[in-house]
C-alpha cells in the first residue's frame, strides 16, 4: 500500500482526496515524498516503543490496546503518588495540583474581558438557576456575595445552554476592545458550594475542569470522579487549557485591530462557529480550521474528510510536550512520560487475534480516554486522527505556517493555499 492510500484509510477519506492534497502541496512547496516519510516515522516511532522486530507480524491488535492501556494506567499510579495522593474533593488538594501545573508552564498575561463589563452583563441578564440554588433574593446580592471568575463559571456548566447561547451572549456583539485588558492567565479551585451546580457537567463530560477563554480563566471542580486517569486527564487538560486561552488572547488581540467587527467576531470565537459550506472551487488549495472534535458529535460530518487543520490537536500538542518535563518538578519521585512523546499523531492498523484490522491510536489523549471509559468498552481514534492532519500540513508548511495560518483564518474558517 502507497502512502498515500495508508494515510486515507487512518483517516478515513477518498484516497483521491490525499492524493490531490499532496500533488498541490508538492507543487506549492517543492517538498517531495512527505507522505512517505511520514508512513516510514510512523512505523518506526511504533516499532521503537513496541520493541519489534517487523511491525504487525508477531502480535495482535489486542495485545497493543492492552499495552498502551497498562502504560498510560502505570503512569496515571506514578503522577497520583508523585502528587501525594491528592484527593480533588479537597480544594487544598486540588490547588497544590495547579501549583505543581503551574510549575511547567510558563507565565502568561493575555487579552481578556474587563470584570467591571462582566458584571454589566450579569446584571442586564441575571442567571436565574444560580441565583435560585445559592437562595439569593437577586443579582446584586449575587454580585455582591461570589466571585464574579466563579459566576461566570457556573453560567457554563449550570445555566441552560440555550439561554447562555441565545441571550446572555448575544451581549458578547456589542463589546469592543475598551472592554478588554491585558491580565495574567488565571487557574484555580471553585469552592465546594459549586460542586452541586456542576453535576450534569460531571456527568456529560466525564471531567471536572474546565475554562472561559473571554476570561483567561481555568477552573477546576473539587470532586472525585472515580475513574482511573482521572490525575493524568485532569492535569494535562488544564496545560491545553492554559495554551487555548493563550491562543484566544491572540484572536482577540488581532480582532482589536478592527474595533467595528470586534464584538461580531469575539462572539463567533467563543461560540466555536464552524464553516457550513464548502469553500468556493477556485483551484487554490483548501484547508479547513475546525476547532472542534466534531467526531464527538457525528462521526460522519462532511468536514471531517476534508483538508483540514485542528487548533485543539496542536493545544494537545503544546501541552504532550510539557507533559515529557514532568519529572523536572518533582525532586524525590519518578514521573515519566517521555514514552508517549511525539505519539499525538501516530496510529496505524493491525489485526485482531480474529484476523480483522483494526485502527489502533498510540495519542496520549485518546489513552487516558479509553481509560477513562473502559468499563463502557469506548476506544478512542480522533485524537490522533487530527493531529495526523496538522502533521500532514507542518510537513509541507512548518508549525510556524500552522498557527499563523489558525490566527489569520480562525473566523473565516478555512484558508487558501
Amino acid at each position: 500500500m502507497v502512502a498515500s492510500e495508508k494515510i486515507a484509510k487512518i483517516l478515513r477519506i477518498d484516497r483521491r482526496i490525499i492524493k490531490e492534497l499532496e500533488t498541490r502541496a508538492e507543487s506549492l512547496t517543492g517538498r517531495k515524498n512527505v507522505l512517505d516519510k511520514i508512513i516510514e516515522e510512523n512505523e518506526t516511532l511504533i516499532k521503537q516503543r513496541l520493541q519489534l522486530k517487523e511491525l504487525g507480524v508477531s502480535i495482535s491488535a489486542e495485545e497493543i490496546y492492552q499495552a498502551l492501556i497498562e502504560k498510560i494506567r502505570i503512569d496515571d499510579l506514578q503522577l497520583f503518588k508523585a502528587l501525594g495522593k491528592p484527593s480533588f474533593m479537597l480544594k487544598e488538594d486540588v490547588d497544590g495540583v495547579l501549583m505543581k501545573i503551574k510549575e511547567l508552564i510558563p507565565r502568561a498575561k493575555g487579552f481578556f474581558l474587563k470584570t467591571d463589563k462582566a458584571i454589566e452583563f450579569l446584571k442586564n441578564e441575571p442567571p436565574a438557576r444560580i441565583i435560585k440554588y445559592l437562595g439569593y433574593s437577586n443579582v446584586e446580592e449575587l454580585i455582591a456575595r461570589e466571585d464574579i471568575y466563579e459566576i461566570f463559571s457556573a453560567i457554563r456548566v449550570f445555566e441552560d445552554a440555550k439561554w447562555f447561547n441565545e441571550v446572555f451572549s448575544k451581549q458578547y456583539l456589542a463589546l469592543t476592545p475598551s472592554d478588554f485588558e491585558e491580565r495574567d492567565v488565571q487557574m484555580k479551585s471553585l469552592g465546594q458550594k459549586w460542586v452541586g451546580v456542576a453535576q450534569s457537567f460531571l456527568k456529560k463530560k466525564y471531567q471536572n475542569i474546565s475554562h472561559l477563554k473571554e476570561f483567561g480563566f481555568i477552573f477546576v471542580i473539587p470532586v472525585e470522579l472515580g475513574m482511573l486517569g482521572e490525575v493524568t486527564r485532569m492535569f494535562s487538560l488544564a496545560i491545553h487549557y492554559f495554551y487555548e486561552v493563550q491562543s484566544y488572547s491572540d484572536l482577540f488581540r488581532g480582532f482589536a485591530r478592527d474595533p467595528e467587527t470586534f464584538g461580531k467576531n469575539l462572539a463567533s470565537a467563543i461560540r466555536v462557529d464552524i464553516i457550513e459550506e464548502r469553500p468556493p472551487q477556485n483551484g487554490k488549495l483548501h484547508w479547513l480550521i475546525i476547532p472542534r472534535y466534531l467526531t464527538r458529535y457525528d462521526e460522519n460530518d462532511w468536514r471531517l474528510f476534508e483538508p483540514h487543520i485542528s487548533p485543539e490537536a496542536l493545544y494537545w500538542g503544546k501541552a504532550e510536550k510539557a507533559l515529557v518535563n514532568i519529572n523536572t518538578i518533582f525532586k524525590d519521585v519518578s514521573v515519566d512520560f517521555t514514552f508517549w512523546q511525539g505519539l499525538d499523531w501516530v496510529g496505524d492498523y493491525f489485526k485482531t487475534k480474529a484476523g480483522i484490522e483494526v485502527l489502533v491510536s498510540f495519542n496520549l489523549v485518546d489513552a487516558i480516554m479509553t481509560l477513562i471509559r473502559e468499563k463502557e468498552l469506548e476506544k478512542y481514534l480522533y485524537h490522533h486522527q487530527e493531529s495526523l492532519w496538522n502533521k500532514i500540513f507542518v510537513e509541507y508548511f512548518s508549525e510556524e505556517a500552522l498557527e499563523k495560518t489558525i490566527q489569520e483564518n480562525f473566523v473565516k474558517g478555512y484558508a487558501e493555499i
